[in-house]
């Protein structure tokens, strides 16, 4: 065995109760990687709550010397308690690990809460609420954290010295819009300066035009787009990138923007997460029915609900497949 490898009874992949359909998918696309299907041991439904509804976690196979993969969904519309439940659970199963013995604990958590919150407002009394939740993680016995498209860069200095591994979303997006690569008459749209950097890049990527939105919040939850920076001439089909929908405001501005101030007839949108907010579903309804929108996907980063996944134009990337070969071919395989 190579130096620093793990052997098969080394690797556990735990996951909570939230994350139980990310859990499944991961687990089927493993089963698909020759080299690791029956080398690691998974353990469900690790947590649980007692009556008055503190969250507890039991381990039903011993960690003693594993590394383990905790799996986690920390935003899962539908289950008991919300995000801070889940948070909490996420962090009494890493506890329970540690304490068992295990040799290292991962953190798998394709959505990244409390990330948004990554600094005080301007002329506000806010906490870092980011840098907190690192700290809780450290303190519960995590070692390392696996998230996908974080909001912020600055995660990674948050959980300093827990190294942080947030694979590339570029691929992802460069994939679900491959057939527009080279069009002349499609553009790539940056709905704020945050998002305009993995825009600039998905649009030399497919040999497209880009173009950037000046976003501003004049209150909270409401955003207005000033203006639109780019060339439009004969572009008719807006492509759309983001890290996230969460009410819509965001997209229905830059909407309303494209149709007053360009010739743009179609525009398809791709996030990594959607919070399916129902403010947000209504929001891609309208727009969809009476506005120009075409098509939306998201990932399964957040258990995608059906008043989303039935809806004609949107579709799901499942990210299982990413995982899957991230958590357990770049571990276990020589």
């Amino acid at each position: 065995m190579r130096p620093g490898a793990v052997r098969e009874a080394d690797v556990v992949v735990a996951s909570c109760r939230a994350a139980a359909a990310f859990a499944t998918g991961l687990r089927r696309a493993s089963a698909r990687l020759p080299k690791a299907r029956g080398r690691a041991r998974f353990i469900d439904g690790v947590d649980y709550s007692f009556p008055d509804g503190e969250v507890g976690a039991r381990l039903d196979a011993g960690v003693d010397g594993c590394d383990v993969f905790l799996l986690q969904s920390l935003v899962s519309p539908g289950a008991a308690g919300g995000v801070q439940e889940q948070a909490l659970a996420l962090l009494v199963a890493a506890r329970a690990c540690r304490e068992w013995g295990a040799a290292r604990v991962t953190a798998v958590t394709p959505y990244l809460a409390y990330a948004r919150q990554d600094k005080p407002t301007a002329g506000a009394r806010e906490p870092t609420t980011a840098r907190l939740f690192a700290d809780l993680a450290a303190a519960a016995g995590i070692d390392r954290l696996v998230t996908w498209h974080p909001h912020c860069a600055q995660v990674h200095g948050f959980f300093a010295p827990l190294p942080v591994v947030a694979p590339d979303p570029l691929d992802d997006f460069v994939h679900a819009f491959a057939r527009f690569r080279g069009r002349g008459d499609a553009i790539a749209v940056a709905p704020d300066a945050g998002a305009a950097p993995l825009v600039g890049r998905f649009a030399r990527a497919l040999g497209l035009r880009s173009a950037v939105a000046m976003k501003r919040r004049p209150e909270r939850g409401r955003a207005e787009i000033t203006e639109i920076a780019g060339n439009f001439t004969g572009a008719r089909v807006a492509i759309v990138l983001d890290d996230m929908i969460s009410s819509g405001s965001t997209l229905r501005e830059v909407a309303r923007a494209l149709a007053a101030k360009t010739w743009v007839e179609e525009i398809r949108v791709a996030v990594s997460h959607n919070l399916c907010l129902r403010e947000a579903r209504e929001t891609l309804e309208e727009l969809y029915h009476r506005g120009r929108l075409a098509a939306v996907s998201a990932t399964d980063s957040i258990p995608q609900t059906e008043e989303f996944t039935r809806l004609s134009f949107f579709e799901v990337r499942p990210l299982a497949p990413r995982f899957a070969a991230l958590v357990l071919a770049s571990v276990l395989l020589p």
